[in-house]
């Protein structure tokens, strides 16, 4: 490798491009791992057989297909693409599917070990960022850039510049992760990271739920990646290339330092990710819907946290709260450590795992006039239901404090 210290995405797309290369340069590499969703799969069929004129995937094996967007199926028409998806898993041999129940797909690729230390992933989700939580480089394309991955098993890539977050000292009560990743948000904006690279550092001690959640987060910064270097217990059982780490001496686009020890919960407010203010400064507002969940927020430590705070207590009069574990082995394990009847005692009902209404399209979407705080992604107008609904996103601790006050709250003075 080249003498130049380099981030970790140039790290990554050197290796790969088998010669040195550097923010701006332009590279065809091999994708180790193409992901697939049952919301865009039909498309992706359509541009392989239709625009490529190919019937079969380059690599089988590379690829990995879930069904977590409408899951179960809402409707007719989406248990029909469903179904045309199964039967184009089973004709192209692809090892790796996923039904119903299994989770969100981003989850999934992470427990099971879909996704290693230096590799490139695409996905047909904008939130494939999330594979940096294990130090890969995992980036959202669309249709037709996976189906030419699919016939191909390339693609190109511009190598991105690279931003550096220095994260110091360690979250207080009531803080995690998603308030590091609104924070961010607010600070940068929308296209802070556009078509960047999002480096975290200092994080060693993070859990890999942690670091799932602010990669993650990165696509609401506009960013090609998230990535925390594969190094603390976290990973520690995984196989990290001798060749990838940190390099000191990088050449970043833009160096932002954090200090935990004083971050506030945070809040987005409707309709924009990156309208953010703390908690406390987000006025009365009562909620009818909290939303515990998705690719963000759903995993055992989240659920874990939300019911440590509704241990012994039950949620507000005419609040609803929705639990959705991001995978089926989260929900499992919530059930064998109790954690999923302290929330159902707590009055929380639970959902297959999956999306969920994260997208809007079933499972507890809201209404005219209603107010959702959620633990997703994203909150612009109509995007878990009515356009005439309001999205609020915080965190799981901010989440289940608010549904027993039955008003935004965070958890911190509940």
């Amino acid at each position: 490798m080249a003498e130049r210290a380099m981030t970790l995405a140039e790290q990554i797309l050197s290796h790969a491009a088998g010669h040195p290369v550097q923010a701006g340069d332009l590279v065809i590499v091999e994708i180790d791992r193409c992901m697939s969703h049952d919301s865009l799969t039909p498309e992706v069929i359509d541009a392989l057989q239709g625009t490529l004129n190919t019937e079969r995937v380059y690599d089988p094996s590379r690829v990995a297909v879930m069904i977590d967007h409408v899951a179960p199926a809402a409707s007719v028409a989406t248990a029909d693409a469903q179904v045309r998806v199964r039967r184009w898993v089973r004709e192209q041999g692809i090892p790796h599917f996923y039904d119903v129940g299994a989770g969100v797909c981003h989850q999934v690729m992470i427990e099971e070990r879909l996704v290693a230390p230096g590799q490139i992933a695409f996905g047909t989700d904008s939130h494939a960022t999330a594979y940096g939580a294990v130090g890969a480089f995992g980036t959202g394309v669309g249709s037709r850039d996976m189906a030419l991955t699919l016939a191909s098993g390339r693609n190109w890539l511009r190598v991105p510049e690279t931003v550096r977050v220095q994260v110091n000292g360690r979250f207080r009560p009531g803080v995690s992760p998603k308030d590091l990743s609104l924070y961010l948000c607010g600070l940068l904006g929308l296209d802070g990271a556009d078509y960047q690279a999002v480096e975290f550092h200092g994080l060693d001690w993070l859990d890999l739920d942690g670091r799932e959640t602010i990669c993650s987060m990165t696509t609401e910064l506009g960013a090609k990646a998230g990535m925390v270097p594969p190094t603390g217990p976290a990973v520690a059982d995984l196989d990290v290339p001798e060749w990838l780490g940190v390099q000191p001496g990088a050449t970043y686009a833009r160096e932002i330092v954090v200090d935990l020890d004083s971050l506030e919960p945070q809040v987005s407010v409707p309709y924009s990710v990156d309208n953010v203010v703390p908690v406390t400064d987000v006025g009365e507002v009562p909620v009818d819907l909290v939303f515990v969940g998705t690719c963000t927020n759903g995993r055992l430590g989240d659920l874990r946290a939300a019911a440590e705070i509704l241990r012994g207590k039950h949620i507000a009069p005419h609040v609803r709260l929705l639990v959705i574990p991001a995978s089926h082995r989260i929900l499992t394990a919530a059930t064998a450590d109790g954690t999923l009847s302290t929330l159902l005692d707590a009055g929380a009902t639970v959902g297959t795992p999956g999306c969920g209404p994260c997208i809007g399209r079933h499972m507890g979407v809201i209404g005219a006039g209603e107010v959702c705080l959620s633990t997703a992604n994203r909150n612009f107008r109509g995007r878990m239901g009515s356009p005439d609904g309001r999205v609020y996103l915080a965190s799981p601790e901010t989440a289940a404090a608010s549904a027993l006050a039955g008003r935004i709250v965070p958890a911190t003075t509940r």
